[in-house]
């Protein structure tokens, strides 16, 4: 008997695509900054000094107002102790007088002496002008220029990726009936290939 049905079975067909795990480094970019301090030079100069002082040399001819009032009394004073000391000197000759000494002629005579000593130009300085001298001074600073470098670098980063697996079916499964008969006629006696059956036996 011939065979009419084919019966094919289609398997299933898939794709597994399978991605590792990783572990990933980032690195991050650096940065540097640089600044400058400017330098410079400078100088500081201190010229010649001299000090004169004349004041005393100037006191010593022309007195100031206070100075002449102080030197007036002092010349008062001296004068009254010499005045004190004369009158007590001529009071003791007229106590000690004797008959025939002419005691008001001694001291009239002794009243009328010329001084006598050391006499100063009032116009000539008596005291020394004071000098004093300070040398000059020269300093010199000179500061080169200064750069700074501030290096910022960051700390990189490790990332993990998990892996992956990914499954894709590429074809399904299935079972393909095929008929491979000829067609089937009702009643069989309209098939143009009919045969009748030979029942004869």
């Amino acid at each position: 008997m011939k065979q009419l049905i084919n019966i094919t079975t289609v398997p299933i067909q898939y794709e597994l695509k399978v991605q590792n795990a990783r572990l990933e480094y980032k690195s991050s970019t650096a940065e540097v900054e640089i600044s400058r301090n400017k330098g410079g030079m400078t100088i500081k100069s201190r010229p010649v000094k001299l000090n004169i002082d004349s004041f005393e040399a100037r006191n010593s001819v022309v007195p100031t107002t206070a100075r002449s009032i102080g030197q007036s009394a002092q010349k008062g004073t001296q004068a009254a102790y010499e005045a004190t000391a004369s009158f007590a000197q001529e009071g003791q000759l007229m106590v000690k007088a004797t008959l025939g000494q002419d005691v008001l002629g001694q001291i009239f005579s002794s009243r009328m002496q010329q001084p006598t000593g050391e006499f100063e130009l009032g116009f000539t300085p008596s005291a020394p002008v004071q000098i004093d001298y300070e040398a000059g001074d020269l300093i010199i600073n000179y500061q080169m220029d200064k750069l700074n470098f501030d290096l910022k670098a960051a700390n990189g980063n490790f990332e993990f990726i998990p892996g992956d697996i990914e499954l894709s079916i590429t074809q399904h499964p299935e079972v393909r009936i095929e008929y491979v008969g000829g067609p089937i006629y009702v009643p069989p006696s309209a098939d143009p290939n009919y045969e009748p059956l030979d029942v004869r036996a």
